[in-house]
């Protein structure tokens, strides 16, 4: 098949979640309402946060940027998608797939980094409390933040770059339905063993990195904790981390495992599956998991919901 650099003319297909056509309805109206419960669930923990003097600290303030990049997430695939499935028109051009996967793989990254410095809050408030508030302060927390952005946005313009680089046979179809950065690349005329091997890179560099921390966060934690003599003085440290270590283990168990079936099989339906996890499911779960485990969020959202009423 010949090659060609059709950087401005050629179309991608996004074969989507199923081809069945008496499935479509279906799954619009469920995406749809998946997407509206997610923006909406997200921006009620914004506001909740930003209303509510006692919010004002740093966990909450990381949780309602972490909020703010979910919504950014999840509206990076979700209407295309949804788009695709009341037209019934799977293509997307290709500065519409970059600007896609850029946008995808900025918000993903800020995700990772967000949920690595909120598990290194909790590391400080639990083994140094004292010190906490000197620590967390709020010029330290801002600067967290934009590193992370900063760190999202080389992320996202690399990958772009890259991207670039590669020139595409006509007809590509991406098993997905949205560009995914692993799955695109394997569709280039010229992918060679050696993408791989820089994939494998950015996902040790961008992935690898944010995950060990977490872990070293969370090992710290739980030497501090099994040191506390009283069972309820456990229960309230483990307590407070609960519904944060949910959130890690359901976005990293499903992206790893997406990027794994990506990369070393050829396993679509898995990657799909997975991808809808972590980048539809993942972000509409993150409201319920914070409000339900957190009394102060309740009651700030209870208060929210009273004023506005």
């Amino acid at each position: 098949m010949e090659a060609q650099n059709l950087t401005w003319v050629l179309e991608f297909s996004l074969l989507g979640l199923s081809e069945d056509p008496d499935l479509q309805p279906i799954l619009f109206g469920l995406l749809l309402s998946i997407y509206l419960i997610t923006v909406l669930g997200n921006l009620l923990i914004i506001l909740a946060v930003t209303s509510d003097p006692h919010l004002h600290t740093p966990m909450y303030f990381f949780l309602s940027i972490l909020s703010l990049a979910d919504i950014g997430f999840t509206s990076t695939t979700v209407p295309k998608m949804l788009a695709n499935l009341q037209t019934h028109n799977k293509s997307i051009s290709y500065p519409g797939c970059l600007t896609q996967m850029a946008f995808f793989v900025l918000f993903g990254c800020l995700d990772s980094l967000l949920l690595t410095v909120m598990a290194y809050d909790r590391l400080v408030a639990i083994c140094h409390p004292l010190h906490y508030p000197i620590i967390m302060n709020p010029r330290f927390c801002g600067t967290l933040v934009l590193l992370s952005l900063s760190i999202s946005l080389l992320n996202s313009q690399m990958h772009c770059l890259m991207m670039s680089q590669f020139t595409f046979c006509t007809d590509v179809e991406i098993p997905n339905f949205f560009c995914d950065p692993s799955q695109l690349l394997k569709l280039a005329c010229d992918y060679t063993s050696t993408t791989d091997i820089f994939v494998f890179l950015f996902a040790a560099v961008f992935g690898g990195l944010p995950v060990s921390g977490i872990l070293y966060s969370y090992a710290r934690i739980v030497s501090s904790v099994l040191k506390v003599p009283s069972a309820s003085g456990k229960h309230k440290a483990f307590s407070t981390c609960g519904s944060h270590l949910s959130i890690v283990c359901l976005f990293y168990g499903t992206a790893i495992g997406a990027y794994c079936s990506s990369v070393f099989a050829d396993a679509t339906g898995k990657v799909t599956v997975a991808s809808v996890i972590y980048t539809v499911v993942t972000p509409m779960l993150n409201p319920f998991v914070y409000s339900l485990r957190n009394k102060d969020i309740k009651r700030a959202l209870q208060r929210l919901l009273r004023i506005t009423a």
